[in-house]
């Protein structure tokens, strides 16, 4: 019976040294046989036929190195042949399997940066400005601003006080006529205007100047419309407070 030939180097497919032991070949294949087993495709159809293709091909080359006679024969034949180590870019092994060349360096701790802050450190209340009253990047500070009683700071502004700028304009206030044409958008009189709210439910408008906090320009209109109501006396009447939550009713 003719025996069969390979081809390829069978060292490559194995990924073994051309010197390997036989124990080395046979623990090698069956790295490979686990690797390449056709449980690995999970269902895949075309990765099991590539990896029952590549098996047979581990196979082929085991086969080939196994037999003592077939092996001198290739080696004959192929002087100049390489490691798989040198194609494939994985390290030299020596007759055992194990890798050849000297050892690994040890590993070493990392070496973390180190920044010298000594530039950004002040004591404790100690002025940080550049001598002109500003920081850099700032506009510098002007003489009227540095005669001008520093407001106090205030807790929630951690940045520092905030300038503001007063004017002698007084905030124009609307007119009667327009706050009481002011249409209302929401809650149980939706529809009708600050005026005829104002005719049959003038504690609606005391509520809405009292309440309402996200409409600005409305509340400012009740506003005007609840000094008109004061000035020529409406009386309203001013409703209890319901009970809400935690508070008990008085047949309690």
């Amino acid at each position: 019976m003719p025996q069969l030939t390979f081809r390829g180097d069978p060292y490559e497919v194995l990924g073994v040294a051309p010197g390997a032991s036989d124990q080395a070949i046979q623990r090698r294949r069956r790295e490979l046989a686990r690797e390449l087993h056709p449980d690995q495709a999970t269902g895949d159809a075309a990765r099991t036929a590539d990896l029952t293709k590549r098996m047979a091909r581990v196979n082929a080359a085991y086969d080939l190195l196994r037999d003592e006679e077939r092996r001198r024969a290739y080696d004959r034949s192929h002087p100049n042949a390489r490691s798989s180590s040198a194609r494939t870019g994985s390290p030299p092994v020596d007759r055992d399997g194990r890798p050849a060349g000297p050892p690994p360096p040890r590993p070493t701790r990392p070496v973390t940066a180190r920044f010298d802050a000594t530039g950004t450190f002040h004591a404790r209340n100690a002025t940080t400005t550049n001598g002109s009253g500003g920081l850099p990047g700032h506009r510098p500070i002007s003489a009227r601003e540095r005669t001008e009683e520093p407001e106090p700071l205030r807790a929630s502004k951690p940045n520092g006080p905030v300038r503001v700028r007063r004017t002698r304009r007084p905030v124009a206030m609307p007119t009667l006529e327009a706050s009481l044409a002011a249409p209302l958008e929401f809650g149980k009189f939706r529809g009708h205007t600050l005026g005829e709210v104002a005719a049959f439910e003038p504690t609606y408008i005391d509520w809405i100047a009292r309440t309402i906090t996200r409409d600005r320009d409305l509340v400012v209109k009740a506003r005007v419309i609840q000094a008109e109501l004061d000035e020529r006396g409406v009386v309203r009447r001013m409703r209890p407070p319901t009970a809400g939550f935690g508070t008990s009713h008085p047949d309690d």
